[in-house]
């Protein structure tokens, strides 16, 4: 467990770069704003600590409490973590003010439904946001210049992931921040794309899509768990049910009884060790605890 360094005692809150505030609640939290933006180092169950948001607290800072916090950010190391990522966001948010990015008012339809309002980053390149959902569109001169890996032919690009060819095409329009989420969003779920545009192959650990592709192409002939409960009549013991290659469709299940704290799925599954576990028939998995000692041992 990483344990934070206590900070020297504020009365109040004292500036940082960049237009951030730093302080400590009555209860303890180190807290942080960042004009609207406000940010929490919040401790969690599992004794780390993981960054919190919140939007236009106005009471003062000191008198936050966990209950103001509602959005998660992410797991933080320590408190120099959560300093930088407030710094990170100042920083952030002082270059979206120099961009001048415009509001204005829309009505267009889009794929997610009609436009509540939008914001011109650029003639001809514009975020819609909906009741649910919102992206860009890019007219037709802009959107040729996408990369045709990931250029969509309708010029609509949702905000979840696709938005992430809107910045790889026009960075001029983007804040660092912005940038280095689009890389590492085309780096995890497009990563032809970004060996096509970068002109290098991705290394392991690098895209979470293509380190899934090597997962399944390394795993394919081995047994791979598609569901698991911890068990009812083995204490101790995770039911898990596998496939090979994890081929939800397949026709032919194993079954298998793995010991709870060697259970950890990890990013892409779990993969049966044969030489430490033997499949059980189906009806073994129903067995009462009256049988226990005839069970086999894993």
């Amino acid at each position: 467990m990483n344990t934070p360094q206590p900070a020297p005692h504020v009365d109040g809150p004292t500036p940082a770069s960049a237009g951030a505030l730093f302080a400590r609640t009555h209860d303890g939290l180190l807290v942080a704003k960042v004009g609207d933006n406000a940010f929490a180092m919040m401790p969690s169950p599992n004794g780390r600590y993981y960054l919190a948001s919140a939007w236009r607290l106005r009471r003062p800072m000191e008198e936050w409490t966990r209950a103001d916090f509602y959005s998660h950010g992410g797991e933080l190391e320590d408190e120099a973590a959560f300093r930088a990522r407030v710094h990170e966001n100042a920083e952030h948010q002082r270059q979206r003010a120099v961009l001048g990015r415009r509001e204005i008012r829309s009505r267009a339809n889009t794929p997610w439904g009609a436009s509540q309002g939008a914001t011109l980053y650029s003639d001809g390149v514009v975020m819609h946001s909906t009741a649910g959902h919102g992206g860009f569109h890019l007219d037709a001169a802009h959107n040729a210049k996408v990369h045709p890996a990931l250029r969509a032919p309708d010029g609509w690009y949702e905000e979840d992931c696709a938005w992430a060819a809107v910045a790889q095409a026009f960075p001029e329009l983007f804040t660092d921040y912005e940038r280095r989420c689009a890389d590492r969003t085309i780096r995890d779920w497009h990563p032809d794309a970004w060996e096509a545009i970068h002109g290098r192959p991705l290394q392991p650990g690098e895209s979470h899509e293509k380190d899934r592709r090597d997962f399944e192409r390394d795993h394919a002939a081995h047994w791979l768990v598609i569901s698991a409960i911890r068990s009812d009549h083995h204490p101790g013991m995770t039911e898990c049910v596998a496939t090979l290659g994890g081929d939800r469709r397949a026709a032919e299940q194993r079954r298998y009884l793995v010991p709870s704290d060697e259970y950890d799925p990890g990013r892409f599954g779990f993969v049966i060790d044969e030489a430490l576990r033997r499949s059980l028939e189906p009806r073994r998995m129903e067995v009462t605890d009256a049988l226990a000692p005839h069970r086999q041992s894993l």
